[in-house]
């Protein structure tokens, strides 16, 4: 089994890199993320390999940590998602972002991937919650107040903080995140408008 390559780009396809390791190319599929960040043609790099053996085919999918990796085959315990889904969500949120959007419950995040509807999303995130937070340093509070907001026990400040940054943009995620840090800055009995500045500040930084 292949673990890990390093060497040469060889040249670059839709969804792979061919990697030349001494001579040898090597097809290796990645996210749409993984290849934006890898060199031009002609550099050296390296993937964290997982390899697929099959009846029919062997395939080789490329990750630029090991994190990306262990993300891609925790995607793949969910009933509906297969490979090329798993690189689908990785090519939309990098790992600190999708454990975020996981444990915080924000559907929306992982519904942006291609093959990935309302339905699968919630699957995803309801079965994967308990797990996110060993894959990425994530604040108790956060998750605490994002299942506040979501059954609707929230007060009522932080609810109109978090809605009034998702209007202006923000992902429910990226928007929970900055209120929950306002919060501890300003306290629990904040105004909204005193949430949406702080959390401002907090998403400029």
């Amino acid at each position: 089994m292949i673990g890990k390559l390093k060497g040469v780009v060889d040249s670059y396809g839709e969804d792979f890199v061919i990697l030349d390791v001494q001579g040898v190319g090597y097809v290796v599929h990645c996210s749409a993320r993984t290849l934006q960040r890898l060199p031009a043609v002609g550099e050296a790099t390296s993937l964290a390999i997982e390899t697929f053996v099959r009846e029919d085919m062997i395939r080789l999918y490329g990750f630029r940590s090991d994190a990306e990796r262990e993300w891609f085959r925790l995607l793949q315990t969910v009933q509906g998602v297969g490979a090329k889904v798993a690189l689908g969500v990785l090519s939309v949120l990098e790992p600190p972002a999708l454990a975020t959007a996981i444990a915080t419950g924000d559907k929306g995040a992982i519904a942006r991937a291609p093959g990935v509807g309302p339905r699968l999303a919630a699957r995803v995130t309801a079965e994967l919650k308990d797990k996110a937070p060993a894959f990425a340093p994530i604040d108790p509070a956060l998750i605490a107040l994002s299942g506040a907001v979501e059954d609707g026990s929230a007060p009522q400040p932080v609810s109109d903080a978090i809605s009034a940054l998702v209007n202006l943009g923000y992902q429910q995620a990226q928007a929970s995140a900055a209120v929950a840090v306002a919060l501890k800055g300003a306290g629990e009995g904040a105004e909204a408008k005193t949430l949406i500045r702080l959390g401002l500040r907090e998403l400029a930084r």
